[in-house]
This record gives structure tokens, C-alpha cells and sequence, in this order.
């Protein structure tokens, strides 16, 4: 006979009730723990919600100076590269000063020829003052034979006709007299003698040609202004530069700041001076530092080439947004990895306590 197995089902032994009620327990307890842990996490984003003022709507600004040629020349040399960094003062191009050295040698002689028309001009002043003491001289002696002329003919010493010609003899010494001021008048007038004008008036006419000049072909050299990095080139050796026309830009990165556009509800506590902490998009997990300089006069929209205006009755209220300067701190950028336009996001510590915002929370304060 097969040996028959008993297939029914054994009851497992009861657990203890201890067990039960310490998963029980330890359950409580974590999910205690959870609580609060998230009240805990809540709180403190709460309040750094009301302490931390933060934006993704910032970028990187710096000086920006545009390059350009101050007279028309052809480029003769080009002496940097995109990109390149270059201290004040550095030569950047050169333009052909051929046409600028001509003008210069012409306005040095066209002094040089002022000069010595200035020498002939006193010349010509010192012969109308003699000229005009000479006929001075024949008017004092007209004068002198008419007073005798009329004291002979009452004598009837000398005729009549005799007189006459004294007479005429003194008008024409008169005229002579007046003719020779107008000529001294003149030769001063040309010297600058005579009217407000200078004594030099057709040398200093020259010499600020001259300067001029010399001044013109400065500019065919063209110096940096500023350390920076030089960026959007668009010259070359050759090429014709007109008056004006942007050759290229520099970039000033040891003076960037950023502008972030806050919306007007988050510039309540924002105040000057106060710190800064801000994240770049291009450099994940690095924080930058700095601090507000100033708050924009106006929004954004307010200084826009086209300003909404709300002519009809319709309003629809739109949140704006007032652009608030922040300096960069120079000790957390040292290597200059911030370029102009990078997008930021920076984080505005206000400074307020919490017992500051707990009083907001009283109905009865």
C-alpha cells in the first residue's frame, strides 16, 4: 500500500503581536520625520522667497567701443586679430598718411608764405605813415602861404588869381591828407593793426591750418582706447575707410555688469549695495558674486522705441519690468570668462530678517 501524505494545509504559527505594533511605530515615525522634514523644506523656501530675489531675464553688458576711422584713406596695415586682447594705447591699424604728409608740407609753406606777406604788409604801413606825414607836412605849409597869401592881397600886394591858386593848392593838400589816413587805415587793417582783429591774423589763419593738418595725419594711425577684446572686424589691409565707418569694436570685459529686468513686485526690499549672487548658463555649477549699483528711472516699456499707450478705454494690466544694474565683484571673474550678452541667472539678497516678515503675517499690526 502507497504511503498516504496528509496534503492539508499546516497554519503557520500566529506572529507576535510586539512585531506588529513596532512596524507600527516605525512607520509613525518616518512618516512624522517626513512631515517635518517637507514643513521644514517649506518654510525655508518660503522664506528665502521673501529674502532671495531672483530672474532669468538678465545678460552680461560691458563697454563696447566702436572703432572707426576719423578721416577717408586707403588701410595700409592691420596689426591685430578677432578676438585678440590688447592694453590702452596699443597700435591697432594704420592708414596710408601719403596724401596727409603732402597736405602738411603744402600747409607749412602756405605759413612760411603768410609770414613774409605779414613782413611786406608792415612795409607797406611804415611807407603810408611817412606818405601821410609828408602830405601832412604840405598841408601845414598850404595852410601857412594861404594865411600870408590872404594878409598880401587886403594889401593889395598880389592879385587875385594868385590867391585862387593858394586856395586850390590847399584843397588839394587837404585831399592829399585824407587819401593818405585811408591808405594807413588799409595797410593796418590788412596787418590786423586796425579792428579787433590779431596782429598776425593771416599767420594764425595758417598755423591753424597747419594744425589742422598735422592733426589729419595723426589720425591715420589708430590707437586702442581702452584694454578690451577686440571683436566684429571687418578690415583689411587695402581696403578704402571712409569717415565714420565702424573698422571694428572693443569689448571692455574688466568693467561688465549685468542687467537683470525684475518685475516691479520683486523690487520692493531691493535697495543699492546689496549682495549678489548670480549662475551663468555656460558654466553650470559655478557661482559668480557682485551687488546692486542702482535701479533703472523707469521700466523697460517706458523707454522703448514704441511705449504702449492705453488711448481707448480698454486696459489690460501687464506686469513690467524695471531694469536693476548689478557691478560685478572683479576677485569672482578674474579670468574674464563673462562675455557680453551671456545669459544670467542672478539672485538678490535683500537682507531682511524674519521677524521683518513675520510682521507682514499680523492682521493686527
Amino acid at each position: 500500500m502507497p504511503e498516504v501524505r496528509d496534503t492539508a494545509p499546516q497554519e503557520s504559527p500566529a506572529q507576535p503581536k510586539g512585531d506588529s505594533n513596532g512596524t507600527r511605530k516605525r512607520a509613525t515615525t518616518i512618516l512624522v520625520l517626513v512631515l517635518i522634514t517637507g514643513v521644514l523644506l517649506a518654510c525655508y523656501w518660503w522664506t528665502k522667497g521673501k529674502t532671495h530675489v531672483t530672474t532669468d531675464n538678465a545678460f552680461v553688458v560691458a563697454d563696447v567701443f566702436e572703432i572707426s576711422s576719423r578721416i577717408p584713406a586707403t588701410v595700409k596695415h592691420v596689426h591685430i586679430q578677432d578676438n585678440q586682447l590688447v592694453k590702452k594705447g596699443d597700435l591697432l591699424l594704420e592708414l596710408d598718411p601719403a596724401d596727409y604728409n603732402v597736405r602738411l608740407r603744402n600747409a607749412e609753406a602756405a605759413l612760411d608764405v603768410a609770414r613774409n606777406e605779414t613782413s611786406g604788409d608792415y612795409a607797406k604801413v611804415e611807407s603810408a605813415r611817412a606818405n601821410l606825414q609828408l602830405v601832412s607836412a604840405r598841408l601845414d605849409q598850404a595852410d601857412l602861404d594861404l594865411s600870408r597869401g590872404k594878409a598880401l592881397f587886403k594889401k593889395e600886394v598880389i592879385p587875385r588869381e594868385q590867391l585862387d591858386r593858394l586856395e586850390t593848392a590847399r584843397k588839394v593838400a587837404s585831399l592829399q591828407v585824407q587819401e593818405g589816413k585811408d591808405n594807413l587805415r588799409q595797410a593796418m587793417a590788412e596787418v590786423g593793426l586796425d579792428g579787433t582783429g590779431g596782429k598776425n591774423a593771416k599767420v594764425s589763419q595758417k598755423r591753424a591750418l597747419l594744425d589742422e593738418a598735422a592733426l589729419n595725419l595723426s589720425y591715420t594711425r589708430i590707437y586702442a582706447p581702452s584694454d578690451g577684446y577686440i571683436t566684429k572686424k571687418n578690415v583689411e589691409a587695402g581696403n578704402h575707410a571712409q569717415t565714420g565707418q565702424p573698422l571694428m569694436a572693443l569689448v571692455r570685459l574688466d568693467n561688465a555688469w549685468i542687467v537683470a529686468n525684475y518685475k516691479e513686485r520683486q523690487l520692493t526690499h531691493v535697495k543699492p549695495g546689496q549682495k549678489v549672487v548670480f549662475e551663468v548658463d555656460a558654466y553650470p555649477g559655478r557661482e559668480f558674486t557682485g551687488r546692486v549699483d542702482s535701479i533703472m528711472a523707469g521700466t523697460g516699456a517706458a523707454f522703448s522705441l514704441l511705449p504702449p499707450e492705453n488711448a481707448s478705454g480698454n486696459y489690460v494690466k501687464v506686469v513690467q519690468r524695471i531694469p536693476v544694474k548689478i557691478i560685478i565683484d572683479k576677485q569672482s571673474d578674474p579670468d574674464h570668462l563673462l562675455r557680453v550678452g551671456m545669459s544670467v541667472v542672478p539672485t538678490i539678497r535683500t537682507d531682511r530678517r524674519i521677524m521683518d516678515i513675520l510682521k507682514e503675517l499680523n492682521p493686527f499690526s
